[in-house]
């Protein structure tokens, strides 16, 4: 059986991401988290993983340290060197002492020795998890802009209400959300268009468009939603 033959549940609770180039392991992990309602993704190498992290939203990285190409410790840094914040859990048949502090010092969360159970690993990561969740934010203010969750509305301070389509209120929050991060242009199909499949990455840049001249950005010289080359878009915000 390929490692790409288990199938997906249908309703996933986070999305993660293993990275893992022993087929025994991989095939292992891949069928336990499955059954914990996961939404799951491969990589096999670790110049595959740091693209994958680069382009998707992962809620959470299982990273092995041994790795062809790029060892899990380089991906390790990159990832973090990109402003990606999620959860990440180094898995290393090495116990030693350095390892650990190494790879916790390089931004992972966690550190699972190998071999480990999966009551362990679930555990460890449900725990990372948990840490990782952000209360629900009502509000995000930007320039004279207001975004309110709860009423959906977009207000100006001069302008009053902007209106906005389902799918730019869902695309600007989301970006919010996600503020000063890159985002991907398939996390967003995911999140705001919800997978479907009559959609592309090209609705995801009309859409932009149409958002951008309601906050007035132009595609030149934007002052919050900007392109990110080969991967998709980020909103700029002031870091407090």
């Amino acid at each position: 059986m390929s490692v790409d033959a288990l199938v997906k549940p249908g309703k996933c609770a986070s999305k993660l991401l293993i990275v893992e180039d022993d087929r025994a392991i991989l095939l292992g992990l891949k069928g336990s988290f499955s059954k914990k309602n996961y939404d799951i993704q491969v990589a096999r190498d670790g110049e595959q993983a740091i693209q994958m992290a680069l382009s998707n939203d992962f809620d959470l990285i299982l990273l092995d340290v041994m790795l062809p190409k790029i060892n899990g410790f380089e991906v390790c840094a990159r990832i973090r060197e990109a402003d990606i914040n999620c959860p990440l859990i180094m898995l290393t048949a090495r116990g030693e002492e350095e390892h650990i502090v190494r790879g916790l010092n390089l931004g992972a969360d966690d550190y699972v020795v190998k071999p480990f159970s999966a009551k362990q690993l679930h555990a460890r990561c449900e725990a990372s998890l948990r840490r990782h969740i952000r209360p629900l934010q009502e509000r995000y203010d930007f320039a004279a802009f207001s975004l309110d969750t709860r009423s959906k509305q977009l207000v100006h301070q001069q302008r009053g209400n902007i209106s906005l389509t389902p799918k730019e209120y869902g695309l600007l929050e989301y970006l919010l959300k996600k503020a000063n991060q890159a985002v991907s242009r398939e996390a967003l199909l995911d999140s705001v268009w919800q997978g479907n499949l009559l959609t592309t990455g090209r609705s995801v840049d009309r859409c932009v468009n149409t958002l951008r001249a309601k906050i007035g950005d132009t595609p030149k010289q934007p002052r919050f939603i900007t392109s990110v080359r080969n991967i998709g878009y980020r909103f700029n915000l002031p870091l407090d």
